[in-house]
């Protein structure tokens, strides 16, 4: 089948690092997958905060990786490399990739798909794979979150808060998150946040003691860095853990860290995109077995906020930074 695939495609490359318009759709070959990979024909690319940051200039894509921003995909198989063991042409998959989403085709290293989760349209799994991984492997592997446990996650309407939200319930938590306005918080809540914070008018670090009684919160998920940071550390409980994953407010902070021996608490921190195939292919296993059976079940899903043509990319990334969005933003190809 790989004779049959057209020799060019749609792809959105920067040209020049700036605003949403310096996203551009060009004309380029199609990739061809290598020894472990799969060729994947895209329906469904999601867009995420680093897309953004990498549109900017402030994440560029790892050694060897293409230029082409898109962290997740879903689409169907249409060619597989040498050495791939598990999916044939015409299956469809979600998966998670270190770039080259913005585009008609894909090349995915095989490890890092998944079959499309029980009763999501292919038109919508592309938005699972950079959240699910992100939250799966923060949340439950580096924040070890225990059923009965507390947890507070900041951007509760963001892509990645209303995973966490969904995710964290499901396991047995209690779930707080701090949203902008009100439409947000009830949209949190109807995922299956206990309690959402309007960050604008409410001091998280007093909501969450009151409603724990003085105690604190066992683990908090953070992208917003800044003076969130010395806020977390009064709201983490004894023993507590902080899990920091970007930096919106800003990496330089200033704080006075003593809570973080008299409470004994645990901060730490992780990225993504850099790690290896091999890491990557054992969270999609995780999530696969653990995960994948709560869409099944309807205890999970994936809330979607606005599609845009592939074409548009300027358009769904002037959306993110609007801030306005509630859940996941993606880009159809129309395929």
């Amino acid at each position: 089948m790989t004779a049959k695939l057209p020799a060019t495609m749609i792809a959105i490359r920067c040209q020049g690092f700036g605003p949403p318009e310096v996203l551009k759709p060009v004309e380029v070959p199609v990739p061809r997958p290598g020894p472990g990979e799969i060729l994947v024909e895209v329906v469904s690319a999601g867009v995420n905060r680093p897309d953004v940051l990498q549109r900017k200039g402030a994440y560029p894509p790892p050694p060897g990786v293409t230029d082409i921003p898109g962290l997740e995909i879903a689409g169907r198989v249409v060619a597989c490399g040498p050495d791939t063991t598990r999916f044939r042409e015409g299956d469809q998959v979600c998966a998670l990739v270190a770039g080259g989403g913005y585009a008609e085709y894909c090349v995915v290293p095989e490890p890092q798909a998944l079959p499309l989760p029980p009763g999501v349209p292919i038109t919508e799994a592309g938005g699972i794979p950079e959240t699910f991984f992100t939250v799966w492997t923060n949340v439950f592997e580096r924040g070890r979150l225990k059923a009965g446990e507390s947890f507070l996650v900041h951007g509760g309407s963001s892509g990645i808060g209303v995973t966490a939200i969904q995710l964290a319930k499901a396991f047995g938590a209690t779930v707080f998150c701090t949203v902008g306005s009100a439409e947000k918080a009830e949209a949190c809540r109807a995922l299956g946040a206990d309690r959402a914070i309007l960050y604008r008018e409410q001091d998280f670090v007093a909501v969450v003691k009151e409603a724990t009684g003085g105690r604190g919160v066992d683990l908090i998920l953070d992208m917003v860095g800044g003076d969130y940071v010395a806020r977390n550390l009064e709201a983490a409980a004894l023993e507590g853990r902080i899990v920091q994953i970007a930096w919106l407010k800003g990496s330089t902070i200033t704080a006075d860290f003593t809570k973080l021996m008299t409470k004994r608490l645990t901060w730490t921190g992780s990225t993504l995109r850099p790690r290896s195939i091999a890491e990557k292919g054992a969270i999609a296993r995780a999530l696969e077995e653990k995960v994948w059976p709560l869409f099944a079940s309807g205890r999970v899903r994936v809330p979607i906020y606005r599609t845009f043509p592939l074409a548009r990319a300027a358009d769904a990334h002037a959306l993110m930074e609007s801030g306005v969005h509630i859940g996941k933003i993606l880009l159809l190809t129309g395929r």
